[in-house]
Order: structure tokens, then C-alpha cells, then sequence
């Protein structure tokens, strides 16, 4: 027997990232444009790091509050005032180290072994890989694609739920397809939800991220204080802090107790000067998220002009969120093509393969870039196309 065996079954079955594969493969080349991440190519501003620093240097090293310092939670508290015209108090949000710490935790809380977990597909395959590694079955249910784009048929969510379904996830606007659910949609899924007895995890990470009039649709729009929603959320995307793994939990207070139980015993909290810094990107952060949501605009515009036009590449222009997830006529097999691209035309793209069922034949582009270099990789895919 070798050592692997001796692991829990849910850690081997872990899958490899479809998306890292491909990045593996092709980083180090020359001159390649790297469009696999999901992040843009903009440093964290100054205003956010300076905060940051300043914490450092005033000796903010110890161990701190483990459901985040009261100035973030408050800065939470005022942020969603603002974006959504909701008052929630600072002790509905808990820290985590990342979103993807959320949605672990959110996870934990609500699923374990042998219970279910259904989300919308195409997805980011995190959350079904944390949901396998957590014990919990994910049952993938295909948004639908036509003529007018991507659409969610709840009728289709309904008959996946069974006795053993305990959550819904829901990404909106979603990672990758762009995907951008309307209001009338999130309360026949909030319908659902109540009469079935089971949890919503909302990943409303780009809600900001909409290019409609204002934000996105949410659940908060429609949503009470008593509903089994759990709204799991990063400071990544909005003011460019991939790499600093903040996020948050938005839930009711009766919950805070577990949650920050759940921090205990996972991360012990995060560290008091990122918090600074969070702090900032909440409370003067509103004008840069404006800027980075209309240089994702232009971008968007300028990819699916180029591509557009060549004949071969086919796709519904988001409407939320940063990501081209197209096809291309001839193709079939994403996850050769991305490998392909990366070769012939040194691109880096992810393969619609890594995103579950529905999303073999897409590769997904992340826009999120500045204009000459996406000119650049757009009429090198253009010119890839020609010879398949």
C-alpha cells in the first residue's frame, strides 16, 4: 500500500486544476499574454497598500479578533449601505482569508458527508471541489444557452434537489459565462430555496461588476432578515487584491458564534494589518471600482469586436462580470485547444473544460486587462482560427 492510499478518500479525489494545468504548461514562454486568471493586471492602488503599511509598521503583528477587527466589519456595514441600500450591522459579517475561505466555511456549515450541494454550470470548479473535498455530493445543474444568451430554468434546478440537498450555490454575475441573473430569477430560486428548506450560498463577488445601469441584481434585494442565505464575498476583483486572500462572510448574527468557531479552527483569523488595508478599499475605494469597471467595458468591446468578426468564434457579450466564454466553429475538445493556443498563437486561455458540464467546447478569456495587449492576443486568436 502506498502512502496516498492512506489518505481520506475526498483529499485523493481532489481534481487537478483544468485552468492551472494550462498555466503550467505555458508561463514561462516569451511574450506569452496571460488571459487563464481570473484577475486583472493592475496592482493593488497605493491608497489600500499605504493602510497596509502603516498597520505593519505600527506593530500590527499579533493575534487579532477572529471574526476581523470592528473597523472592517464596520466598513462592511457601510459599504453595503451604499452599494445596496441596506443597513446590516457590523456583527453580520465575519472576516475569512480569501473568498475562497468563505465559501469553505459556508460549506462546512450547512453540508457534510453523503448530503448534496447543487450549483449552476459552468462554474468556477473551486466550489465543487471544496464541496467533495468537505464530504458533500455537487450536482451540477447547466444553465441553458441561445440566441438571447444564458439563462437559468429554476424549473431544471428544482428536479435536481432531492432529500439529501442541503445548499444552493448560486454565482451571479457568474464566473465564466458572464451570466448576470435578473431579479425575477432570484426570487423564483428564493421560492425555491424556502419550500425545499435548504441554503443558498451567494457568490455575489461581482456584483459591482456589472455593465447594465449600476450593480447587478442581488438577493438582498428581496431577501428577509430569516432567509437560509449565505452571502460569500472577497476583496479581490473589486480593488485588485488577488493575492492578498481577504474575504467575507454577510450572514445572520445568530450565526456569528459558529462562524468565528469555524475561523478558530481553520485560519485563526487574518492578519490585523491586511485588515487595514481592507478597511481602505472599502471606504475609499468607490471611485477606483468605477474606473476598473469601465476599462473592463472598453476591453470587453474591443475582445468581442476582433473576435466577432472573424466568422468562427461564437459567444453572448456578458453582461457582468470579466470573461469571454466563447467556441470556436471546428472545435470541440477545449482543453487541447487552450494547450494549442498557448503553442500556436502564445495566448494563455482556460479551457471551458475546467468549468464543469456545459463548458467542454468554451474557452474562457479574462478581458480584465489593458487595451494594446488585448488587441494584440485578440488578432493573434484571430489569426489561430484561421487554421483550424
Amino acid at each position: 500500500m502506498t502512502l496516498i492510499q492512506n489518505l481520506r478518500a475526498e483529499a485523493r479525489a481532489a481534481p487537478e486544476s483544468g485552468i492551472v494545468a494550462v498555466v503550467n504548461h505555458g508561463r514561462l514562454r516569451d511574450g506569452l499574454i496571460p488571459l487563464w486568471a481570473g484577475e486583472g493586471d493592475l496592482p493593488t492602488p497605493a491608497f489600500i497598500s499605504d493602510a497596509a503599511a502603516r498597520g505593519l509598521a505600527a506593530g500590527e503583528t499579533f493575534y487579532t479578533w477572529q471574526k476581523g477587527i470592528p473597523e472592517l466589519r464596520q466598513a462592511l456595514s457601510r459599504y453595503y449601505d451604499r452599494h445596496f441600500g441596506k443597513s446590516f450591522a457590523a456583527d453580520e459579517f465575519i472576516v475569512t482569508a480569501s473568498g475562497m475561505h468563505a465559501i469553505q466555511l459556508a460549506i462546512d456549515a450547512v453540508a457534510g458527508s453523503g448530503d448534496e450541494v447543487v450549483y449552476l454550470s459552468p462554474a468556477w470548479p473551486n466550489f465543487a471541489a471544496a464541496a467533495g473535498v468537505a464530504g458533500a455530493v455537487p450536482v451540477a445543474v447547466t444553465l441553458d444557452q441561445s440566441g438571447n444568451g444564458w439563462s437559468c430554468d429554476v424549473d431544471k434546478v428544482a428536479a435536481a434537489i432531492t432529500p439529501r440537498t442541503k445548499a444552493l450555490f448560486v454565482n451571479t454575475p457568474s464566473n465564466p459565462t458572464g451570466w448576470t441573473a435578473d431579479r425575477e430569477t432570484l426570487q423564483a430560486i428564493l421560492d425555491l430555496a424556502r419550500e425545499k428548506g435548504i441554503w443558498i450560498i451567494a457568490d455575489e463577488i461581482y456584483a459591482l461588476f456589472h455593465y447594465g445601469h449600476g450593480r447587478a441584481p442581488s438577493f438582498l434585494d428581496i431577501a428577509t432578515g430569516e432567509d437560509r442565505i449565505l452571502f460569500v464575498n472577497s476583496f479581490s476583483k473589486n480593488w485588485a487584491m488577488t493575492g492578498w486572500r481577504v474575504g467575507w462572510i454577510k450572514t445572520h448574527p445568530a450565526l456569528q458564534q459558529v462562524f468565528e468557531n469555524l475561523i478558530q479552527y481553520s485560519t485563526s483569523g487574518v492578519a490585523q494589518f491586511m485588515q487595514r488595508g481592507a478597511v481602505a478599499a472599502l471606504d475609499e475605494g468607490d471611485a477606483f471600482i468605477v474606473e476598473q469597471v469601465e476599462r473592463a467595458r472598453a476591453a470587453r468591446d474591443l475582445v468581442c469586436g476582433i473576435l466577432g468578426a472573424t466568422g468562427k468564434a461564437r459567444f453572448t457579450v456578458p453582461q457582468g462580470a470579466f470573461y469571454l466564454f466563447f467556441t470556436v466553429e471546428g472545435i470541440t475538445d477545449s482543453r487541447t485547444a487552450a494547450f494549442d493556443i498557448v503553442d500556436q498563437a502564445n495566448v494563455g486561455l482556460a479551457p471551458g473544460t475546467a468549468f464543469g458540464p456545459g463548458g467542454e467546447a468554451f474557452l474562457r478569456l479574462c478581458f480584465h486587462r489593458r487595451l494594446d495587449q488585448l488587441e494584440e492576443a485578440a488578432h493573434r486568436l484571430a489569426k489561430w482560427m484561421k487554421t483550424v
